[in-house]
């Protein structure tokens, strides 16, 4: 099976060609991205319904983040020596039981557990919450290094996909409340978070792994299932990798692979400030400026999302077309110009609307950077590397979430805005300088 050269695998025959694996983890991220777009809207406005303010809200998703961060790098290097689907199948439950705890007894403190935990409204697009990194180095090694590009963004494209329909179903509260009086109108969304849990548990068990290989045997070229039929190499290593036989040892190769990798997490740290101080609090915002409920939210969120899964999917194609570089800096440096216009906009109309536009440029490039991170480092290192690469987003984006919600306490409702673009150029332009000569494997 090949997802390099031959029919993309956003093709029917091209998704047949993929490894099973593959195929099954993003079926599986599908349906998970389901449950999480039910939440992406409503958990803050649940959260705002039980009477929390902005700077509580702000405080617990930035512990969400800081506690996922942890989880994440603990993860991406274990996954490494012993396996990733233990890890996929651990979250699994946990969501499962998670879900059940908040129905079953929604008690603060079980909620605040149970968010702080499972990391629930941060929208992470079907990923596998701290275990992230984990699915990432999984699929990598599924999957063909030709095709590696066009193949996370599927993956994220069928993410996105999902958070639409999930974020629909979100916007249904309403509905609920004619059965269900206040904050209970949300607990349908839990239940429906119990049930993919259940189901992606199912599929994740049902996939085979191949047994680790012993640290100096992968020291070399990464490893590939055997069925492969091309290997999957790495941009960092590849050259040295070749020539091992002429006294480039591995030591050689992590030390390079070091060095890119402490840029890259460096240059996304400044991104991940950008979106904290937006995205996690952005329905709280629109609620709070335009007056607005889930209702209106929710299907501008759900749109967006199912614009932004087509967009994915074009972006991974430039990205094997132009280069992942070009196909990344182009359409975040319009998301600036358009995250700087979204707070001066006078009606709620306008606001979402640009909203939209920018999340379909930014969020668009996500598969074609979470590949970009994976083709740094050989098969072995794979998990550390996705753990590095998400923990750079997940630890400056929680401070700035609750940096956010004081801004926004103290009625700064468009500051966060300001500061955000501002982050968002600087990621751009160091983008485009310090990482591109790593996509040539330089």
């Amino acid at each position: 099976m090949d997802s390099g050269i031959g029919a993309p695998p956003f093709t029917p025959r091209g998704w047949r060609r993929l490894d099973p694996v593959a195929r099954g983890l993003m079926s599986a991220r599908f349906l998970r991205s389901m449950a999480q777009g039910a939440l992406v809207v409503d958990f803050v406005l649940y959260l705002k319904a039980l009477g929390w303010g902005a700077a509580g809200i702000g405080l617990l998703l930035g512990a969400t983040g800081v506690v996922g961060a942890v989880l994440m790098l603990a993860a991406g290097i274990l996954s490494d020596r012993i396996g990733r689907r233990p890890f996929l199948m651990g979250y699994q439950l946990a969501s499962a039981a998670g879900a059940l705890a908040v129905v079953v007894f929604p008690h603060s403190w079980v909620l605040v557990l149970t968010a702080v935990l499972l990391g629930y409204g941060r929208g992470a697009n079907g990923a596998a919450g701290p275990f992230a990194p984990v699915e990432q180095a999984w699929l990598a090694a599924s999957v063909t290094a030709e095709g590696r590009s066009q193949a996370f963004s599927l993956s994220a494209a069928l993410g996105f996909l999902g958070m639409g329909l999930g974020t629909l179903i979100g916007s249904a509260v309403p509905l609920f409340e004619r059965f269900l009086a206040g904050p209970a109108a949300y607990e349908p969304l839990f239940v429906l978070n119990l049930v993919v849990a259940l189901v992606t548990t199912w599929m994740i068990a049902r996939l085979n792994e191949a047994p680790r290989r012993p640290a100096h045997e992968a020291d070399g070229a990464p490893h590939v299932p055997a069925d492969r039929a091309a290997p999957a190499t790495s941009p960092v290593p590849a050259a040295s990798a070749g020539r091992r036989g002429a006294g480039v040892d591995a030591t050689g190769v992590t030390r390079r692979e070091n060095v890119a990798l402490t840029l890259l997490t460096a240059v996304n740290s400044i991104n991940a400030i950008g979106i904290g101080l937006i995205g996690p609090l952005l329905p709280y915002w629109f609620a709070v400026r335009f007056g607005v409920g889930p209702e209106a939210i929710g299907p501008v969120y759900a749109l967006t999302f199912l614009l932004t899964a087509v967009s994915a999917v074009v972006t991974g194609e430039m990205g094997a077309r132009v280069g992942v570089v070009r196909s990344i800096i182009g359409p975040r440096t319009l998301g600036v110009l358009l995250l700087v216009a979204m707070p001066l906009m006078p009606a709620y109309g306008w606001a979402a609307g640009i909203y939209a536009l920018r999340s379909i440029l930014n969020r668009g490039t996500v598969g074609t950077r979470q590949a970009f991170s994976m083709a740094l480092v050989r098969d072995a290192r794979r998990g550390l590397a996705g753990s590095l690469n998400a923990l750079s987003f997940r630890l400056p984006s929680a401070v700035a979430a609750a940096a956010a919600g004081w801004l926004i306490g103290l009625g700064l409702l468009d500051v966060p805005f300001f500061i955000a673009a501002g982050f968002q150029f600087a990621y751009v332009a160091l983008f485009g300088t310090v990482l591109r000569r790593y996509e040539d494997g330089t």
